[in-house]
């Protein structure tokens, strides 16, 4: 399978009003190979979301290259062909919701790429069933649930047509319920339509599904791999100031007690069924 984005070296810094620089980002290596679903975990000031915003040229690195479909984010004659490739999704859907009525809200993308109406028509409507808000098509935005404007944030961007979906801690102000829905919808749009996902976030549960786990810290990947191999290493993420998974922390707890527990078992159907299985 191909990369959609290849990262080399990629050096960060920020300055403050002082003109001291803090490195954000610290010389990273990373492909994310087209239509896989990762997901990338750190605590707050791990690099994480300024990763997030490499991604689409939103931010250009001080030292190193970020190529989106082979295309290099500091050309900036490039800039609007890759952010046509990779869309964002950010923590409040307030910030990104630009119109009184949901369909022409998701609509706003499209036209400002210059879409033919009758394409955007269909794009839109697409795009609406895609996220399971069509019949909220005619409704304020206002009046939704915060669950359901993130959904309509991801059509908006979805009806432009990227192969990506870059998602920075798109739960963050999401109760349970909310949180679930928006989850829900990038993991089908990521089977059903083969989009890439990356979501950035913090929550460990959101992270269990994905294809892949990257965990970061201090600008730096100490973790990649499968989910339930990454949280196996409990001590390892513990030391990278994370948590894991409750029924991961339960395992590790009973195997510490001597008892014979796979650590792999992330779900909770998995973690019941492997804790019956002991003690039958």
């Amino acid at each position: 399978m191909s990369n959609i984005i290849e990262i080399r070296n990629l050096t960060f810094k920020y300055a403050n009003d002082e003109g001291n620089e803090t490195v954000a980002i610290d010389g990273l290596d990373l492909n994310i190979e087209e239509g896989s679903f990762v997901a990338v975990l750190g605590h707050n000031g791990s690099g994480k979301s300024t990763l997030a915003k490499h991604l689409n040229g939103i931010l250009q690195p001080t030292d190193g290259t970020v190529l989106v479909a082979g295309m290099d984010t500091r050309d900036e004659n490039l800039i609007t062909d890759i952010r046509r490739q990779v869309g964002m999704v950010f923590q409040n859907p307030d910030n990104q919701i630009v119109a009184n009525v949901v369909e022409d809200d998701v609509a706003f993308g499209p036209e400002n790429l210059g879409v033919e109406p009758a394409e955007i028509r269909r794009r839109v409507d697409e795009a609406l069933k895609a996220v399971d808000m069509w019949e909220f098509r005619s409704h304020a935005p206002h009046l939704l649930s915060g669950g359901q404007k993130q959904r309509v944030a991801i059509a908006g961007v979805i009806a432009m047509r990227p192969r990506c979906i870059v998602l920075d801690e798109p739960t963050a102000m999401l109760d349970p319920a909310g949180r679930a829905e928006v989850i829900d919808t990038v993991m089908r749009l990521n089977k059903e339509q083969g989009i890439t996902v990356v979501l950035i976030t913090h929550h460990m549960s959101e992270t269990i599904n994905a294809d892949r786990l990257i965990v970061m810290s201090d600008g730096r990947i100490v973790e990649d791999g499968r989910p339930e191999q990454v949280f196996a290493n409990v001590q390892k993420l513990r030391d990278a100031g994370l948590t894991v998974p409750e029924t991961t922390q339960l395992i590790y707890e009973l195997r510490r007690e001597g008892i014979d527990l796979p650590l792999d078992a992330l779900s909770v159907e998995a973690c019941a069924d492997s804790i019956y299985k002991a003690f039958a």
